[in-house]
């Protein structure tokens, strides 16, 4: 294949893993880049700066192939605004590829000179977003791509609830640099679509968790398998704080605590990441917020990240070739 995202990175195909607190780490971002996608590492998983530079080097063993470094600006209980500018100064000492910012824009935290020192330094910026008016300031500010974030994906999609069948194409059409479709991507026929709609590329996670390489319970995996698309919910709402969770008991009383009124104090307990971190090695699929997107509907199987990608390749050209038989006639 080849987009606007496989020539600026100069990766076979334009399949991207998106972020995942505890879960991109080393072996799954290597392992999506080596079957010829873009891995990520989320700088979160990280406290300090030795353990971050080390995790960018051990994928480097791992992989000779370029991977996406993802920094995510939100409220957390123990990121803070110095672990940002850490995060930020490693990746530019380290030259990695480029950089997934999620959360608020870059230049608004940081300042603007961070993204001329990334830019400077190589590195591509990209700022996941889920409105047209946050990919226009993205653009303006000097990113590289967007990555446009519908409300389906898992995570924390933007409050305006703009499914990814409307996003992509709002934004493809309203700036000129590459668009990447995030939310609702797990197979062939749903990376074709993005395709249609503009994107140069797609993005999933969700749809990752469910492989041989990822480095989580296999009872979660099994879950995800079992999981159908109407069985999520939307979290945390009432803090500024939306999340897309797998619906489980933790869910339930979270979304209880909300409709009582309880705040960020009675939530912080339930939602901390040393719980979700403790469930992922654990496989208790009650005990934390999953925070998978509506794509679990599509998620049928374990297979390893090469046969993942090449069959959704393969079959999102089997689907485009078989619309455009369609107006031969």
């Amino acid at each position: 294949m080849k987009t606007a995202i496989t020539e600026m990175f100069g990766i076979k195909y334009p399949i991207i893993c998106g972020a995942m607190m505890w879960l991109c780490k080393p072996k799954l971002c290597a392992a999506i880049s080596n079957a010829g996608g873009m891995g990520n590492l989320t700088a979160g998983n990280y406290s300090t700066e030795d353990e971050f530079r080390d995790a960018i080097k051990l994928t480097r063993k791992l992989t000779d192939k370029p991977f996406m470094v993802n920094v995510t600006i939100l409220p957390s209980v123990h990121i803070t605004s110095e672990h940002h500018k850490m995060f930020l100064r490693v990746c530019v000492e380290e030259k990695v590829a480029g950089l997934e910012i999620s959360g608020t824009p870059l230049d608004k935290v940081v300042g603007r000179e961070y993204v001329d020192v990334m830019k400077n330094a190589g590195i591509k910026l990209f700022h996941k977003v889920g409105a047209v008016r946050h990919a226009v300031h993205a653009e303006k500010v000097g990113y590289d791509g967007i990555y446009a974030a519908g409300i389906e994906e898992g995570g924390h999609p933007l409050n305006d609830d703009v499914t990814t069948m409307i996003l992509t194409p709002r934004i493809a059409e309203t700036v000129k640099i590459p668009v990447v479709t995030v939310g609702g991507i797990a197979d062939g026929r749903t990376m074709a679509a993005a395709l249609v709609l503009g994107a140069q590329g797609v993005m999933m996670a969700t749809r990752f968790v469910a492989t041989q390489e990822c480095e989580v319970h296999d009872n979660i995996k099994q879950e995800l398998i079992r999981r159908q698309e109407y069985e999520t919910a939307l979290i945390c709402k009432t803090i500024g704080l939306q999340g897309r969770a797998i619906k489980n008991k933790l869910v339930e009383e979270v979304l209880a605590v909300e409709e009582k009124g309880g705040g960020l104090e009675k939530l912080i307990p339930l939602i901390a990441g040393e719980k979700i971190k403790a469930a992922w090695e654990s496989g208790n699929v009650d005990n934390a917020p999953m925070m998978m997107g509506q794509s679990v509907g599509l998620v049928k199987d374990i297979p390893t990240c090469k046969d993942l990608i090449e069959g959704i390749v393969a079959a999102a050209k089997t689907d485009i070739e078989c619309v455009t038989n369609m107006f031969k006639e």
